[in-house]
């Protein structure tokens, strides 16, 4: 467990890939916690892994790994990419990394705030067409994420997701939203290859299925 603590690489913007916080463990419950980078945040690895109400902010690929993980009342908060970003940036929030579609991983933010920091907004209004942010793209073939009653920000493409290159992994991802609001949470654009989740398969993605949180979440805390 980890409850209000302040994790941080101070490597800056420059540094390219960069990680701040990096979990292998099972059973990983971390609530109230802020985790501050730019590229590759938190490298969520692997087993189980439950955030609750933590800030995470970041620009490229800044939640990835291959854990199955639930971020749960969330702020995301994407920043400037470079030290002088006014030319603008595109930066992708999430990289899941699957690699078999036989492991139950995957990423899933439930009723999170998917924004940007009052810096980087003050970059993005001045020109929005320039600094384009996506929800996720897939690092390996069988990348699964989902967003679920997140409130998304304008910032968001309107495309929702990104190509990691060419057509990698497109057939093979599971990409998956229901539920948003706000200007960044139209489907109407959206890539052909994300879906929005029947509501019949939303459970799947909660604690008690997704994380067997309630086996194990009671018990450690």
């Amino acid at each position: 467990m980890a409850s209000g603590l302040t994790i941080q690489n101070t490597a800056g913007p420059d540094a390219h890939q960069a990680v701040a916080f990096r979990s292998d463990s099972d059973f990983s419950y971390i609530e109230n916690c802020e985790f501050l980078g730019n590229q590759d945040t938190i490298y969520i690895h692997a087993l189980r892994q439950f955030f609750k109400s933590c800030r995470i902010e970041g620009n490229v690929d800044f939640v990835f790994g291959n854990a199955a993980a639930i971020f749960q009342d969330c702020t995301i908060l994407i920043r400037p990419r470079q030290s002088k970003p006014d030319s603008g940036e595109t930066n992708a929030i999430s990289a899941h990394g699957r690699t078999d579609p036989a492991q139950t991983t995957g990423f899933a933010f439930l009723g999170c705030l998917i924004n940007g920091t009052d810096e980087y907004m003050k970059l993005y209004h001045g020109k929005p067409s320039k600094h384009k942010n996506y929800l996720g793209r897939p690092w390996k073939s069988y990348s699964r994420t989902v967003y679920i009653n997140c409130t998304m920000e304008a910032l968001i493409n309107p495309s929702g997701w990104l190509p990691w290159s060419g057509d990698y992994a497109l057939s093979t991802l599971y990409y998956g939203e229901f539920g948003n609001s706000a200007l960044g949470a139209d489907l109407s654009n959206r890539v052909p290859w994300s879906r929005q989740i029947p509501a019949e398969h939303i459970s799947t993605f909660y604690l008690q299925n997704f994380l067997q949180g309630d086996e194990w979440i009671t018990t450690a805390s």
